[in-house]
């Protein structure tokens, strides 16, 4: 069968790799065309366009680039609909996925999956209207959406399990570098390590990252070490960094985590590999306006946290430094409390294994390409 996917980000990349994969184990005559990235292009394929290409955060980026976004739109829909595929899966990445949806839902009878749902329980949940609309079949990975879908709006979806904890199982099961070897490799001390988790878009960097070095540069006795995200250079990095000693290394974000004493992180599927890695965190999420985002959060948010640790906790497990609560003192004050304080550290690892339950084995891309595959055959 032909299948088409469409992700906008580096983490969308990374799951539907699997996805991919895990399809070809169920399909052997499976043929890709994609919107993605690399790693997806290392599975097999035709890719399209680049998600480098897609992806923009923020008001004014994508009102900069409406005219690049919507040439993108136009497209990928032309695409579809010339390559006529036996379905369209989305990954994540809503504002761009739900309107080629709607696109593929008017003007085909192609089926349309929904792999890694949107979060629309967070905000947006008028969008349930779009997705009953125009998703044939939704495959969530987040244990609690279940009954968000089916128990709130009475739209019946697939819990597959949650591809990180795949990822995080297979690299633990494979890794064996040794702590001295980790060091050496990189060119770092014997020091304790501070990871910095900074998010993997520009503006994220931007706002993230000084608050972030200016705060963790307060502990000598320990080295801060910087994962570089895919695609950012070192050259943009090296803008906010200044006088700052920090290291950063490339394509090593989870060899960095299992070698770090604690870690800054950002918002999103990062906290999740930090918890799984079993490394405490303090979540850092700076917004420009702080003070407004934070009357948003409390009166237009529909969660009480913004991290996939707590979310999946269903209870404050990490500390989420966000809007006008992420300040260079907050952010001392609970990496002191992080690194120094045994029993906050243990009560956070007893948390991160009562989250790690909730999820469920892995298995996630299998289960998942098995449930696609089964339904496409059954509806012919």
């Amino acid at each position: 069968m032909k299948y088409y996917l469409i992700v906008g980000e580096a983490s969308g990349d990374l799951h539907a790799s699997h996805l991919m994969a895990a399809l070809k184990q169920e399909d052997a005559q499976a043929e890709f065309r994609f919107f993605g990235g690399d790693l997806m292009s290392a599975v097999g394929g035709t890719r399209v366009k680049h998600y480098r290409e897609l992806a923009y955060m923020g008001f004014i980026p994508v009102l900069m680039h409406l005219r690049t976004i919507f040439a993108n739109m136009k497209r990928c829909k032309d695409d579809i609909v010339a390559w006529q595929p036996d379905v369209v899966i989305l990954v994540d990445y809503p504002g761009f996925n739900l309107n080629i949806a709607k696109f593929v839902r008017a003007h085909t009878h192609i089926p349309v999956y929904y792999y890694i749902s949107p979060k629309i329980w967070a905000w947006k949940e008028y969008r349930i209207k779009n997705i009953k609309r125009d998703v044939d079949e939704l495959f969530s990975i987040l244990p609690f959406e279940v009954d968000f879908f089916e128990g709130k709006h009475q739209y019946p979806i697939h819990y597959v399990g949650n591809p990180t904890v795949d990822e995080v199982s297979s690299f633990c099961k494979g890794y064996t570098e040794s702590h001295e070897a980790f060091l050496q490799k990189n060119g770092l001390d014997a020091r304790p390590i501070i990871a910095l988790l900074a998010g993997s878009r520009r503006q994220e960097i931007k706002d993230n990252l000084p608050d972030m070095l200016r705060a963790a540069s307060d502990f000598p006795e320990y080295q801060l070490v910087l994962a570089g995200a895919p695609g950012i250079s070192p050259d943009y990095y090296a803008q906010y960094i200044g006088g700052e000693k920090v290291k950063v290394i490339f394509n090593q974000t989870y060899p960095l985590l299992r070698h770090a004493q604690a870690a800054l992180v950002t918002s999103g599927t990062a906290t999740l590999e930090t918890a799984l890695l079993r490394v405490p965190q303090a979540v850092c999420y700076h917004t420009p306006i702080g003070k407004v985002i934070a009357f948003l959060k409390r009166h237009v948010l529909k969660v009480p946290y913004i991290s996939l640790v707590n979310l999946i906790a269903n209870r404050e497990v990490v500390k989420e430094l966000v809007a006008d609560l992420m300040t260079v003192d907050q952010i001392r004050e609970e990496l002191h409390r992080i690194l120094y304080d045994e029993t906050y550290r243990n009560q956070m690892l007893a948390g991160y294994d009562y989250m790690a339950s909730r999820l469920g084995e892995p298995g996630a891309p299998a289960r998942a390409a098995h449930l696609m595959v089964k339904l496409l055959k059954q509806k012919g």
